[in-house]
């Protein structure tokens, strides 16, 4: 039977199509198909996106195994033995897969209750607000919306290195299927992914070194809380090389990799048996056919969209990492209630909205709002508080009490501008701050709340009670 032609077959008619079911785009299909629209998401291979199958809960799982194995390290520190203690890297692995099965379940479920309509196949732009699918092993189907959703999200980016391509590394994908402990891990890159699979994959016992291009790890952020985790790393035994800049890669990860760069002008060679690239984003903008639906993409690859994620073709929006957000699962949701708004007939944005964000290493650093160096280069004026976080009497019981807690505050109001939280919970206790930020609360609300004793937000009344007088 000969190929069926493109112009043969007929476009299916849809209210939304969503190409790509990561975070944004299947609760956009998943809140439209319950209000009865017709909605098709096309998902090239993991249900649900990223974040539930090969990134953010996956690498979290991994973590917290690595923070249990930290714990037997420390075991005498609470008087318990550690005799005959070991790693079992595949038993590591099975529990984050049992947990991604069930994530996926409850996925297909999802779609199921909904309405929307799962087809996996590969999505490609044939003409504006048109899709032709690729079926695995059969026919193509072409699918046409009143209204197209892209989101199809980023991938990991890979340095153009001679011999990176032979070198065949490692990204968070694969180091998050690891089934032996690495006997020495390179990391390349000293952003969010590169330290929190580091630290993990050092307590899980292989010898780590990470290697960062710029002048130091995190760079952007407060140098207090730079030096932190840098020190954090280094007391755990990780080997840290920055201002690196490479020029050769040798060997196959895996099997032996050696690296070749320089420096502050000096050369060096560093030899390890696995590689992980963890140096940024890609998006998936590339081969999709944006080109045959008027959709323009930045300079960066992103897709070109407004603040109210409409791209530059009618009819068509785009969300989450492919559009440029900030690249968060919990901005990829906020996105979606952006353009269900917006189908509606509203007017909602996402300029000016908050974008708190959280670092998972042991300890965490979490941060919503503005930072010291952010606050000095746009010239604005506040007070500071900083307490240790052993101040936190919770901390004690713990025997978790590195870090500390700052926060930013107007120098004529009490309006809060920042906070920064290095250590145990720090999330969570960012999230209190944040609830307050956004229902415009000042501070002296936080300073003068009644939390219960022993827990971690109850540091807050600390740390506040210890902002300077207004000016």
């Amino acid at each position: 039977m000969g190929r069926v032609k493109r112009d043969t077959v007929k476009a299916e008619e849809y209210d939304v199509v969503v190409l790509g079911s990561g975070e944004g785009g299947k609760y956009i299909a998943w809140t439209l198909a319950k209000k009865g629209k017709r909605v098709a998401v096309i998902e090239r291979r993991y249900v649900g996106g990223s974040c539930p199958n090969i990134a953010c809960l996956p690498s979290k799982n991994i973590i917290h195994t690595a923070k249990v194995a930290s714990y037997f390290w420390r075991s005498e520190e609470f008087g318990i033995s550690k005799d005959n203690c070991r790693i079992n890297m595949q038993g590591v692995r099975d529990r984050k897969r049992k947990m991604v099965d069930g994530l996926i379940d409850i996925h297909l479920a999802n779609f199921k209750a909904s309405g929307a309509e799962l087809i996996m196949g590969a999505g490609t732009f044939i003409s504006p607000k048109t899709i032709e699918v690729a079926l695995p092993g059969g026919p193509k189907r072409i699918l046409r919306g009143e209204n197209v959703i892209i989101s199809t999200g980023s991938r990991a980016a890979r340095q153009e290195i001679p011999g990176m391509c032979d070198a065949r590394a490692l990204t968070h994908i694969e180091a998050l299927e690891l089934d032996q402990v690495p006997g020495k891990l390179l990391v390349l890159g000293g952003g969010y992914v590169g330290l929190e699979l580091a630290q993990a994959i050092r307590r899980l016992g292989a010898n780590v070194t990470i290697v960062e291009r710029n002048g130091h790890l995190i760079h952007r952020e407060d140098t207090d809380v730079i030096e932190f985790i840098e020190q954090t790393l280094k007391k755990e035994g990780i080997e840290i090389i920055t201002n690196a800049q490479l020029n050769q890669v040798e060997g196959r990860s895996g099997t032996g990799v050696k690296l070749h760069g320089a420096r502050d002008g000096v050369k060096f060679e560093l030899e390890g048996t696995h590689l992980l690239m963890a140096s940024g984003r890609t998006p998936n903008t590339d081969g999709i056919g944006l080109e045959l639906a008027g959709v323009e993409l930045t300079e960066n690859g992103h897709v070109k969209v407004n603040e109210r994620l409409q791209t530059t073709a009618p009819g068509v929006w785009a969300v989450g990492d492919c559009a440029g957000s900030p690249h968060f699962t919990h901005i990829a949701f906020d996105d979606h209630r952006v353009v269900i708004d917006n189908l509606a007939g509203g007017k909602r944005v996402t300029t000016g909205r908050q974008a708190p964000f959280c670092l998972f290493t042991d300890p965490e650093f979490a941060r919503i709002g503005l930072s010291e160096k952010e606050a000095k280069e746009r010239g604005v004026a506040y007070r500071l508080a900083k307490i240790p976080m052993a101040a936190v009497l919770r901390t004690r019981t713990l025997s978790e009490t590195e870090g500390f807690l700052k926060v930013l505050v107007d120098t004529k109001s009490d309006k809060i501008l920042g906070f920064t939280a290095v250590g145990v919970g720090a999330g969570e206790i960012m999230a209190v701050v944040q609830v307050a930020m956004i229902g415009g609360l000042p501070c002296t609300v936080l300073r003068d709340a009644i939390f219960t004793h022993p827990t971690l937000p109850e540091g807050l009344i600390t740390l506040f009670s210890n902002l300077p007088a207004r000016a």
